[in-house]
């Protein structure tokens, strides 16, 4: 078995919590496996799992974060409600109607995305239709100042590292805020299965927090706005893959692979 898979059950019912990466939840009688020997043992870097978060905490985290993802398209339809109770010019009542319009179409989107990317998506199966996540991230990120361009094939993938993929479309987009192209692409079959998304855009880059949190290193706290990306390298050690991120003046590339399948190439 995976020493981390091992020792996980017992970090999470830890009497003791920490938020704070390094800092060990166990009993001082019962040993601490550190990242170094998790690395020695089986060739992936578990520095995310040293992370004391208690299962509660972490679900509390992930809610506040869909809360927020949605409150902003919410707000915009109570006020164009508002609007319209009390207006009654025709012009002013038009541009309430297509902000509640533009403000449904976008809460939905933004449930719908969760819904994958969070949640179990309806269903316990292992497997997720791949064609359901681009429908997904295309409602999500593609707007007037971002596209997405999609070139992973159809299929069904394990439902983590369909997870993963939409995470990690939300992290490359969010590495290019003035906009640009987010380009999703798996490659490989089975226990070679990779996935590479890229951002490109004017000086898009990731911020320090956030390439702290999927590099495994140890960041100082997570809340709410840092739980995104934390959670994403969660489901890669579930899915038992490394993130690696590559950048230029104008891109932000993001692949997640197992470490064999890296050596390989």
């Amino acid at each position: 078995m995976d020493p981390i898979a091992a020792a996980w059950p017992l970090i999470l019912t830890a009497p003791r919590v920490s938020r704070r990466f390094g800092e060990s939840a166990m009993p001082s009688a019962k040993p601490v496996l550190t990242a170094a020997s998790a690395a020695a043992a089986t060739g992936i870097d578990h520095r995310i799992s040293r992370l004391t978060i208690a299962p509660l905490d972490l679900a509390a985290l992930l809610c506040s974060r869909v809360c927020h993802d949605v409150i902003s398209p919410v707000g915009a339809i109570v006020n164009g409600l508002e609007v319209l109770d009390g207006e009654e010019d025709e012009e002013m009542r038009a541009i309430a109607f297509e902000l509640i319009r533009k403000s449904a179409a976008s809460a939905s989107a933004r449930l719908q995305f969760c819904r994958l990317a969070f949640g179990a998506a309806g269903s316990l199966s292992a497997e997720i239709d791949t064609g359901d996540a681009e429908n997904a991230a295309r409602g999500l990120i593609a707007t007037d100042r971002t596209s997405l361009r999609w070139e992973a094939a159809r299929r069904l993938a394990p439902k983590n590292v369909v997870k993963l993929l939409l995470n990690l479309c939300v992290v490359a987009a969010g590495a290019a805020p003035r906009g640009g192209i987010v380009t999703v692409d798996m490659t490989g079959e089975g226990g070679d299965l990779g996935i590479r998304v890229e951002a490109a855009g004017p000086n898009a880059r990731l911020s320090p927090a956030v390439s702290t949190m999927i590099s495994g290193a140890e960041p100082e706290t997570i809340d709410g706005h840092s739980i995104q990306p934390y959670y994403t390298a969660l489901l890669a050690r579930e899915c038992g893959m490394t993130i690696e991120a590559a950048t230029t003046a104008n891109s932000v590339t993001l692949t997640a692979m197992r470490p064999a399948s890296r050596r390989d190439r």
